[in-house]
C-alpha cells in the first residue's frame, strides 16, 4: 500500500501542467523507479536522505510541497480528472 496517496496525487495535480520536460522525466524516474513507496514518502518528509539519483529539482519541489506550509487539508485524494485536462 501507499504511505500517503494523497501526497503525490495532490502534488502531480498542482504541478504537472507546469513542468518542463525534463521536470517530467525526473518524475516518472521517481515515481516509478524506487521499489518501495514508502521511500518516496520518507525522502519528501525527510524522513530520510534522498539518494543523488532521485535528488532532483523536482524531489526538491516535493519535499516543499509535504510541508505543506499554507495548511491546506489533504485529506483525500484529488479526483483523477486532472490527468484528461489539457495543459494550462
Amino acid at each position: 500500500t501507499h504511505p500517503d496517496p494523497s501526497l503525490s496525487s495532490l502534488f502531480a495535480k498542482e504541478n504537472l501542467a507546469r513542468m518542463s520536460e525534463e521536470q517530467l522525466n525526473h518524475y516518472d524516474r521517481l515515481i516509478n523507479e524506487p521499489s518501495n513507496d514508502w521511500d518516496i514518502y520518507y525522502w519528501a518528509t525527510e524522513a530520510k536522505p534522498t539518494p543523488a539519483e532521485f535528488d532532483t529539482d523536482v524531489m526538491a519541489m516535493l519535499r516543499e510541497f509535504a510541508k505543506n506550509r499554507n495548511r491546506e487539508q489533504r485529506l483525500r485524494q484529488p479526483d483523477l480528472e486532472y490527468l484528461f485536462e489539457p495543459a494550462r
